[in-house]
């Protein structure tokens, strides 16, 4: 028996302490995985929003050092999130519009292709919690809590992909996701989106209850390319 053993059990009576695991996530895990976060629930299209980030402020935000701080902002920009322009600073990515298009049109892929194997692979009670993600709007119109419904429209869409049990397809779709995301609240009070996508996301739900393979992954990709066509026809802003 190791010495540590030991002695744990020395000072137990004999029994061993009940002890968990250390948490193996480091600072720089841990900062990195705030700034992300903050990164996504940031309204990155607003022409008026600061993308800017400040070293300072995150370290003092954060209470830890710059080193951990360098190390989470080096692995964002690896990942494409953030740029650092020299003598100018660190700022948060915004994508051309071109760049938004090509995103949103590979969710499409990839999500359709969630639908069809969340029709084979989901069980209903997995399913039947999509139709509660709207419970909240069966009474009123979206874009009367547009801010609530954009939520919920991006929940319904991560849900598609978890349905589908495809990890490869989570783990593609999860750095896309910021952008999407942010798109889609940027685009979600034009054209008065909300009230069809309701609509659209209801057919889907329907499609994926009847097990309806074929029609679950058409109604999926058409949804979301309908977005990449209005943002090509509308979004003049990210030009």
């Amino acid at each position: 028996m190791s010495t540590t053993a030991n002695i744990l059990q020395r000072a137990t009576g004999g029994a061993p302490l009940a002890l968990a695991p250390l948490n193996p996530m480091s600072l720089r895990d841990q900062a990195y995985a705030l700034l992300k976060g903050a990164i996504a629930d940031t309204d990155i299209y607003d022409p008026k929003q600061e993308l800017r980030l400040d070293e300072r402020q995150l370290t003092n935000a954060l209470g830890v050092s710059r080193t951990p701080i360098r190390e989470a902002l080096s692995v964002l920009e690896q990942e494409g999130f953030i740029r650092t322009i020299p003598r100018r600073g660190i700022y948060i990515v915004r994508k051309s519009k071109r760049e938004i298009i090509e995103m949103i049109q590979m969710w499409a892929a990839l999500e359709s292709m969630a639908a069809r194997l969340a029709t084979q692979n989901a069980s209903d009670e997995e399913i039947a919690k999509l139709r509660h993600l709207f419970d909240e709007f069966q009474n009123s119109s979206p874009s009367e809590h547009l801010f609530e419904y954009s939520d919920a429209n991006i929940a319904f869409h991560t849900a598609v992909i978890a349905l589908g049990g495809s990890q490869t397809i989570i783990d593609a779709t999860r750095n896309l996701l910021i952008h999407v995301r942010a798109i889609r609240r940027a685009t979600i009070t034009q054209s008065d989106r909300a009230a069809k996508s309701i609509v659209e996301h209801l057919k889907i739900i329907e499609a994926l209850e009847r097990r309806d393979t074929e029609e679950a992954e058409r109604l999926t990709r058409q949804h979301t390319l309908d977005l990449a066509a209005h943002v090509a026809a509308n979004c003049d802003f990210l030009d």
